[in-house]
């Protein structure tokens, strides 16, 4: 992945906030807005960009424009986060994630979605179908049983490696592999010398950059963030276990300058084929297998995403949708841009424009059932599909947890403390200080955030 009271959430990222700024007085749901700009402040991934170029599309239908403004996904968060908790109005939409959404919508930053397609005329509502959206992603997007979001696209994570650099090495990747079997890939086929690394894995500090691989290898290894009493578990065995061996995996086989990789670096070195595996999110898999993205596209092998002790937790669920601000002014045309930017006729434009493996994933159960799609996208779909359905962000974790969510924590202290215990760790990624030391900081740290915030005694 690409993954918040003011004070508690401007602590960095893995969901970012894509915004609409338009012009005039507030609208209610019945209302007709024509015209206007909408601002809309989006991350630098592919289908992000993809949305841009189509935008056009959107211009000539409403008369409404559009201006893009694209951040990095740490950046974007901060800006956006503040924005929607200060009620300041800058944007319109956010794209956020499953981390999000129950948070925002409870603090009443993001608005209920349902009066608007209560709104809808009958035709429009058939052409929508939000019955088609796939029930774990609705589930996703949801706050005491009432849509805050639409989902452009959903993911969970995976394996991917180059098939060719196995073939040369005699190797064979297992469907399901365990992270001892990647450690010892990696091992293997790392050769620095020829400028190819063994693996990507993201160690660009986050909650939501380098948090979020490091959070399943955690739940897989049987470790995790908090007890049921919230005290937290960074110093405990399985923990110290998981972190140091994702740690080493990286400082010994990882890419060259792993602090600056997210996932956006990760995609580019699998792309150029400098590494033999990543593993990350699912929504990269049509980037990797398109021969103009791709200079390996041929090669690109899948496979789930590695276990340890426990299958639970080791992919995550996650969805990057749109949702809009409490504070716009302008929320029938916003509404209009959610609509159609996660619609079947988008998928369909998408499909036209860039092929069919390059469609937003994860969110319609029309695109698995659609024969098209099954033929651009049937050495992956099933994987990503099934990875999705698999993932349960509430039973993600060996031992009982009180919170939710696979690779994040839901509580909105989680975007500060995932960022500070990431850029504690980047610190060991780099060699400046032991992975020990930096738990035990993190500990101390996280322990006096959640007696500040009420959870501790």
């Amino acid at each position: 992945m690409r993954p918040s009271s003011l004070a508690l959430l401007l602590g960095g990222g893995l969901v970012l906030s894509l915004a609409l700024l338009v012009g005039v007085g507030r609208a209610h749901p019945s209302a007709h807005a024509k015209g206007g700009t909408l601002t809309i402040a989006t991350v630098n991934n592919g289908d992000m960009i993809v949305m841009q170029s189509l935008t056009k599309n959107f211009t000539k239908k409403y008369g409404i424009k559009v201006k893009y403004v694209t951040l990095p996904e740490n950046t974007l968060r901060q800006k956006v986060t503040a924005d929607v908790a200060t009620g300041g109005g800058q944007f319109d939409i956010v794209t956020v994630g499953t981390y999000e959404v129950p948070i925002w919508a409870k603090n009443k930053w993001i608005v209920n979605l349902k009066p608007y397609f209560s709104k809808l005329s009958p035709a429009a509502s058939r052409a929508y179908d939000l019955k088609d959206v796939i029930s774990k992603v609705k589930s996703g997007l949801s706050y005491k049983n009432n849509l805050y979001a639409v989902p452009f696209y959903g993911e969970s994570s995976m394996t991917y490696y180059n098939k060719k650099l196995f073939a040369d090495a005699g190797l064979k990747m297992p469907l399901h592999p365990t992270w001892s079997q990647v450690k010892s890939f990696a091992a293997k086929l790392d050769k620095p010398s020829a400028n190819q690394y063994g693996i990507c894995l993201r160690a660009l500090p986050g909650w939501g950059e380098f948090g979020a691989p490091l959070t399943t290898v955690i739940n897989t290894f049987g470790g995790r963030w908090f007890n049921m009493k919230w005290e937290p578990q960074l110093t405990s065995g399985a923990t110290k276990k998981a972190v140091n061996f994702y740690v080493d995996l990286v400082r010994k086989y990882g890419e060259p300058g792993a602090t600056s990789s997210g996932f956006t670096e990760c995609e580019t070195a699998m792309a150029q084929g400098k590494t033999a595996m990543w593993v990350d999110a699912t929504v990269a898999a049509g980037a990797l297998t398109d021969p103009k993205q791709s200079k390996v596209a041929k090669d690109i092998g899948f496979a789930y995403a590695p276990t340890a002790v426990t299958p639970r937790g080791s992919h995550w669920l996650w969805i990057w949708s749109l949702a809009m601000e409490a504070s716009s002014k302008k929320k029938d045309a916003a509404f209009k841009f959610l609509t159609w930017a996660t619609s079947k006729g988008y998928i369909k434009l998408v499909a036209g424009k860039k092929g069919w493996a390059a469609v937003p994933p994860g969110t319609r159960i029309s695109t698995y059932k659609n024969p098209n799609y099954k033929k651009a996208a049937g050495k992956f779909a099933g994987i990503v599909l099934n990875s999705m359905n698999t993932a349960d962000p509430k039973h993600q974790t060996l031992k009982p947890v009180p919170y939710v969510g696979v690779q994040f924590v839901g509580i909105p202290e989680f975007q500060n403390i995932g960022t500070l215990v990431t850029q504690n760790l980047a610190g060991a990624v780099a060699g400046h200080t032991s992975v020990d030391s930096a738990l035990s900081r993190s500990q101390r740290q996280v322990t006096r955030i959640m007696k500040q915030a009420g959870y501790l005694k």
